[in-house]
Parts: structure tokens; sequence; C-alpha cells
């Protein structure tokens, strides 16, 4: 289970193009090509964070002239985008090196608790950011929440629920098991809940990517989770004179040193939040790294390994 990080394929460094994207895709699939060379199953999951942003703006900049959509329908939509993007890059690379397995991208929608604590209490920024007088304009007209994520800077916050089931997992499950790669629950999957009645229903909502993926490994019966981002590890005092990279550790030290504050609630602690889910259950590690890591941290000599305490 591979969850890749939406900065992988659109890192903020350019202009965001759909060229540089795929662009970026491709240089991402370089490290990726590393477990299918050594014949791992595979599923993938992206984030899609500055591609829903880049959604969002689009809307707040013509919302005159066309409708907005729903936030969940934009992560529909990034899903589909991004998707096409890994699995065409994907199946162009596999074809390059001779290798006969199919890629395939799932469309997921993924349960959440419909008196989840966070639905009350958004904390989640999401969005493109703006001055006080602007934002008040937009939160007016189409009822937004909105906070200040730094000085002068305010942003929509939206709900961010634990996942608790995946929609169409006994089907990405078969496929995997029969060796296609599969691109599922894209930027943590499309957030649904329950009515009194059992229809879904839609919420303007994000889910943590990460969690999402700790929960899909769960359901494939995968034995490694692979959280791919854009630092080499996990760290003890990060960004301090006293930072330590983590290498081999066990479940139950990284849950003390989550315990410990040591990991940001905003991003490395989500992560550790997956490894832990995931290690409860089938998993036997968790590998965190970047993309120039993987290769060496499928033999154990890079990234911050997790394992089963």
């Amino acid at each position: 289970m591979i969850a890749l990080g939406g900065n992988a394929l659109s890192p903020g460094t350019g202009s965001g193009t759909i060229a540089e994207q795929f662009a970026h895709t491709r240089e991402s699939l370089e490290g990726i090509m590393h477990f299918v060379r050594q014949e791992y199953k595979i599923c993938l999951t992206h984030g899609n964070g500055p591609q829903v942003g880049d959604e969002l703006l689009r809307m707040d900049l013509s919302h005159k002239e066309v409708a907005p959509l729903p936030l969940g329908v934009c992560v529909a939509g990034t899903q589909g985008t991004i998707g096409y993007m890994i699995q065409q890059s994907f199946q162009n690379r596999l074809m390059m090196d001779g290798i006969d397995r199919e890629v395939v991208t799932l469309i997921t929608q993924v349960e959440v608790e419909r008196d989840d604590p966070s639905i009350s209490k958004p904390t989640k920024f999401v969005g493109h950011r703006y001055t006080k007088a602007e934002i008040d304009s937009l939160a007016d007209m189409f009822g937004w929440q909105v906070a200040e994520q730094e000085p002068g800077q305010w942003r929509r916050i939206v709900p961010s629920p634990l996942p608790q089931y995946i929609m169409h997992g006994s089907s990405i499950r078969t496929l995997v098991q029969h060796g296609t790669i599969v691109i599922a629950s894209g930027g943590g999957g499309i957030p649904v809940y329950r009515e009194p009645d059992r229809r879904l229903e839609g919420l303007d909502a994000v889910i943590d990517k990460d969690l999402a993926a700790a929960l899909m490994g769960r359901i494939i019966k995968a034995e490694e989770l692979w959280i791919i981002t854009d630092i080499d590890h996990a760290y003890l005092n990060y960004n301090s004179p006293q930072q330590e990279a983590l290498g081999v550790i066990t479940a139950d030290q990284a849950r003390s040193y989550y315990e410990e504050g040591h990991f940001q609630k905003g991003s490395m602690g989500p992560k550790i939040e997956a490894a832990l889910y995931f290690l409860s259950y089938h998993g036997f590690r968790t590998i965190i790294t970047n993309i120039d890591g993987i290769e060496a941290a499928i033999d154990g000599e890079a990234g911050t390994i997790i394992t089963k305490s």
C-alpha cells in the first residue's frame, strides 16, 4: 500500500500547468518502479491538496458565470484527473520496461460518521489565501467557515473526519491480488455519510490521505504501508538544533514519541497515526521516506521504518 503525497505531483515550485504535473508524475513513478521490479502487488493512493486548491480558486474567480461545485465533487474530479495522469504515465513506463501489468483508477467513496466531531468543529485549511476583507465577502456569499492561518492570510476551513469504511474495498482487493496496479481513494477519498434510511450523501470535507491509506491497507491485507512524502525520514525535535532522524523503530517507540508531541498535527502526526493503525492489523512494517529513498528503504537502508512491536 503506497500513499504518494500530492506535492510529488505538484510541488508548488512552478506554474502548476498540466504539462508540469505530468512531468512531476513521471519523475515520481521512477521511484515507484522499484516496487514493480521487485514484483510487489500494489495499491496506490495520492494526495490532491494543490489540485483541489486550484479547483476551488477557479470557482472563486468564475462563480458569477458558472455555478460552483461542492468540495466533495472537487475531490471526485481530482481523483479522476490525477488518476488519469498517474495511470497513463505508469502504463507508458511499464511498456518501456516490457512489463505486462494493467493499471486502473477507481473513483472511491469513503464513508465517515455523520456525527464525527470535526464536522461541527472544522480545522482543515483548503483553497486560496485571502485578506480578511476578501474572504469575508466570499464567506457571506457561500456560507464558508474561515480562519486566519498566518498573520493577514485567511482561508476556508472544512471538516476532516476519520475514514470509517472504504467503498468498493473487496473489488480493489481482488484486483490487487491478481496483480493489477490499482489507484484508489485519491485525496483520502470522497467523503460520504449515511442518512437514517442508509442512503449515501456527500459532505463538504476532506479526509486525511495517510489515514485512508492505512484503512485501505487493512482492507487489502497489505504487508507494508509506504508513506512517500517530501522528507527522507520522520524526525524527533524537527527543525530544531536537536533534530534527530529516526531509522528503524518499533510501533511502541513510535507511539511514545507521538504522545511526547514530537510529530506535528498537520504534517507528520497523521502519518504516525496511520502507521500505528496499519500495524495493529495485518501490516508488518510502515516506511516513511521520499521518492529518492525508496530503493534503499526497500532493503531497510533508508527512511523511517516502523515495525510491529
